[in-house]
């Protein structure tokens, strides 16, 4: 396996493939419903509980996220059916594929209990109601 490298460091004629790390074959994520009821998050809670699953949220968009490899993808990190692979594999081109990026997510949870915290957090606020702490007092020594 050749090393990673970044695209600006591709020379003429060079492909990304031959680089490729395979970030993409190698999970797949789903949107679901954005949880709002207790049921909503037992069921998110759920999806946590097995293994290689995790929820993220982008653009305000609730995923499962399934870290799993493909059954075609090559030691070399090729696909092993390329010709007959998904359309969905199909419409992915390297000039907007994943290869370099590293993501933040808005929200990220990998345990049942990360969850837990985050809904129990969310339950302590009425909407519209400021989050942050009130402005300390000045000190005694600066007022």
């Amino acid at each position: 396996m050749p090393p990673k490298i970044s695209r600006s460091q591709l020379q003429p004629g060079e492909s990304l493939c031959d680089y490729c790390t395979a970030k993409c074959c190698r999970y797949f994520a789903l949107p679901i419903e954005t949880p709002t009821t207790e049921r909503d998050f037992d069921f998110a809670r759920w999806y946590l509980v097995h293994e290689a699953a995790s929820l993220f949220t982008e653009d305000e968009t609730w995923y499962l996220l399934v870290h799993t490899t493909c059954k075609n993808l090559l030691p070399d990190n090729r696909c092993g059916i390329y010709d007959t692979r998904p359309q969905i594999c199909r419409d992915y081109h390297t000039d907007e594929c994943e290869y370099d990026e590293n993501w933040t997510y808005e929200r990220y949870f990998e345990l049942a209990d990360q969850l837990t915290e985050y809904r129990t957090a969310l339950a302590a606020f009425k909407p519209g109601q400021v989050v942050r702490s009130p402005k300390p007092q000045p000190l005694a020594v600066i007022a």
